[in-house]
């Protein structure tokens, strides 16, 4: 898979939880993402398992919305991911929770 699309990006975010990230960690996160490739995501990361499931459920810890380019490019290091936050372009509820799930995942850059 080329994990081009924003929605092809969040369902790959299982495969690429960090190994051993993730341990003693019980977060919920929802990924509101306009746009054709987007969607709304509810993603869980719990004992070192990433889960991903469409749609809103739950209490998130943290809120992410943005467009489907500007999210799939801040993943592919197109975009510098801080000034696309700072500039709006990415929306994020919890500062501090966005940084415990950068961390967690390997960039889908540096998958090629």
């Amino acid at each position: 898979m080329a994990y081009e699309t924003a929605r092809e990006i969040i369902l790959s975010l299982p495969k690429r939880l960090k190994p051993g990230a993730g341990e003693g960690v019980d977060i919920l996160y929802h990924l509101k993402i306009s746009g054709s490739t987007g969607g709304d995501f509810t993603v869980l990361v719990k004992d070192g398992v990433c889960k991903v499931n469409e749609g809103l459920t739950g209490e998130p810890k943290c809120i992410v919305e943005s467009n489907e380019v500007n999210y799939a490019d801040a993943e592919w290091g197109r975009i510098n991911a801080q000034m696309a936050v700072m500039f709006g372009k990415i929306k994020v509820s919890n500062i501090g929770s966005m940084m415990k799930f950068v961390e967690m995942f390997t960039p889908i850059k540096d998958l090629i």
